[in-house]
């Protein structure tokens, strides 16, 4: 059996193969299947781990971190949520067929097999663990190994299906970047990266959230918990508002346990505050009787991305200008 499923490559019953066009033939379904695995593994999720790991490095190496540990971590990083993704992508692929958010993954669209799916996510486990051993350390290599045991075992085979806490405590594997990051240069664990932990961990539900208001008539076909399916909107409002109000009060707790210069704090608190208003203005709508599209959630999920990369740009500069000041 192939890794991608038969359907996506074999030719049309009765028709002749072409020797003027096979070569081009063949490239294309080379390109094909390089696009199916590289899909499998969420290219757009992994944008955002990364986003989270590499500021980490800098404060933790004070400066910049040696590039090889740095990219050796960023590459088996990458495989590392890769292959969590994979296997997420095995176990939903019948959720995945019935949301039009994700009904044109490869496992929904059979471009790839089942059994090829999970193949590439093992393979991609266990190449990440053994290069984060090699080529970094043994602490960020079990760290790595947690985030992919915890996305699969917990957040997807438990607790996803089962309540609307799921992107809550699921969200853990999520944080473990800036755990992993701090590690691969360290070879230890400190405060700073536990509060960069714990930004992620508040900022994760309120991001989600948005979201699945958004495509709430998908996770209701899936039978997928979420808590804009199964809560009014008042309330998931007003939880955004509360789990960000958590998340800017915890991102501020960088400056004294970091010692930053006075950049990260006002970044963090002019960034906060931009977030904080547009969760309050979603809450006061539809506290006012506002409801479905007229809410304009996804505003609020486009901000959030906006507000965590700037905040890790913060984050980043940080350790820099303290070694140009100092």
């Amino acid at each position: 059996m192939t890794l991608l499923s038969r359907s996506s490559t074999a030719p049309e019953s009765g028709a002749a193969a072409d020797p003027a066009t096979g070569g081009e033939s063949r490239s294309s379904s080379f390109v094909s299947y390089v696009r199916a695995y590289v899909a499998l593994s969420k290219p757009r999720v992994i944008e955002l781990l990364l986003i989270t790991t590499i500021p980490v490095m800098f404060v933790a190496a004070k400066g910049v971190p040696p590039l090889g540990v740095a990219v050796a971590t960023l590459v088996f990083g990458t495989m590392s949520a890769a292959s969590a993704n994979a296997i997420n992508c095995y176990i939903d692929r019948d959720i995945d067929r019935a949301m039009r958010r994700t009904r044109r993954r490869p496992t929904a669209m059979q471009q790839v097999t089942p059994r090829g799916t999970m193949v590439y996510g093992l393979v991609m486990a266990v190449l990440s663990t053994v290069g984060f051993v090699v080529f970094v350390n043994w602490l960020a290599a079990a760290l790595s190994l947690f985030a992919i045991a915890f996305y699969i075992f917990v957040y997807t085979l438990l607790l996803k299906r089962r309540t609307a806490q799921n992107v809550v405590w699921g969200g853990i594997a999520g944080c473990m970047p800036v755990l992993i990051g701090w590690a691969a240069i360290t070879e230890r664990l400190d405060w700073a990266p536990f509060i960069l932990f714990l930004v992620v961990f508040f900022w994760t539900p309120p991001h989600t959230w948005a979201l699945a208001m958004r495509y709430r008539e998908d996770y209701a076909a899936a039978n997928v918990p979420m808590l804009p399916v199964v809560a009014s909107d008042r309330r998931v409002m007003l939880e955004c508002v509360l789990y960000s109000w958590a998340t800017v009060v915890v991102s501020l707790l960088l400056w004294p346990i970091a010692d930053t210069t006075l950049l990260y704090p006002a970044a963090a608190g002019v960034l906060g505050a931009v977030l904080l208003v547009q969760a309050h203005r979603l809450h006061r709508q539809v506290r006012s009787g506002v409801s479905g599209a007229k809410l304009k959630t996804m505003g609020f999920f486009h901000l959030s991305n906006a507000y965590l990369a700037l905040l890790f740009v913060a984050v980043t500069i940080d350790p820099l200008l303290a070694n140009a000041v100092g």
